[in-house]
């Protein structure tokens, strides 16, 4: 499984060939990016936005238009997240809208992305709730003639505070048996335990709300290491470890229909 650290320091991009899971939110008001030593995939901020402003308020084509400069101008990027709406019940309460609205809004994202500009590595994401809702979710993107075992990569949304039930494993594994190389959103170590072996790729800046807790490391002179890349790289091993002892409770391959990364 590939492990993104994500980072709210985009200078990062050009210090380190670690793979790095970078917010638009923290590069879209840039004038000049670095270039990328390694690879990096691109979360589009759909949680804070929706969040914050109760809807999206930026449009498909702004988020096409800055996509293609970050590819252009830092390179190596990987794929982008879609401009997706997530289901967790505090997110709902701030459009007002259902699960099911939900959905719909972002296999329309999806689309919408794609009609403008097909070329850009779009990362189609699954939505929902409960179990049965992701199920009908990827049902809904074959009925909109997205087959999700044929992307190279599905964002599994919706899932970063529940990442160590039992829920969230099981839905991890449920989906790589559907032959979708899923990425885990935001999954924490004791999350990574559980479902590595389900997974394609996932994510976490965890490390930053670590250092503020736990202090800085010796030698450095920093207030706090919550953004601080000696930090977030030891941290990451611990990460790799977890990764490595989920991966070794691996399933036999021909359990998972055929899935793999």
């Amino acid at each position: 499984m590939l492990f993104y650290l994500g980072t709210h320091r985009p200078n990062w991009l050009a210090l380190t060939s670690v793979p790095l899971f970078v917010s638009r939110r923290t590069m879209f008001k840039r004038r000049t990016f670095p270039r990328a030593l390694g690879i990096w995939a691109l979360d589009s901020g759909g949680f804070s936005e929706l969040s914050q402003q109760g809807q999206w308020t930026v449009s498909a084509r702004q988020y096409v238009d800055e996509v293609r400069r970050f590819a252009r101008e830092i390179g190596n990027l990987q794929w982008a997240a879609i401009q997706d709406h997530m289901c967790e019940p505090v997110i709902l309460s701030k459009t007002g809208k259902t699960v099911k609205e939900h959905q719909d809004l972002t296999i329309k994202s999806l689309l919408e992305l794609r009609s403008i500009d097909p070329g850009l590595p779009w990362a189609p994401v699954i939505q929902g709730w409960n179990f049965d809702d992701y199920h009908r979710h990827i049902d809904q993107y074959q009925k909109a003639g997205v087959d999700l075992e044929r992307e190279p990569i599905v964002g599994v949304g919706s899932v970063c505070r529940r990442e160590a039930t039992r829920f969230a494993t099981a839905l991890m594994q449920s989906i790589a048996g559907r032959g979708i190389k899923a990425h885990g959103f935001g999954l924490k170590s004791s999350g990574l335990r559980s479902s590595a072996a389900f997974l394609c790729s996932s994510d976490s800046m965890a490390w930053s709300f670590a250092a503020r807790k736990r202090g800085k490391l010796p030698g450095c002179t920093h207030k706090s290491c919550a953004n601080c890349i000696r930090y977030a790289m030891r941290w990451r091993q611990d990460v790799l470890k977890a990764i490595e002892v989920g991966e070794r409770r691996a399933i036999q391959p021909d359990l998972f229909g055929g899935f793999a990364c």
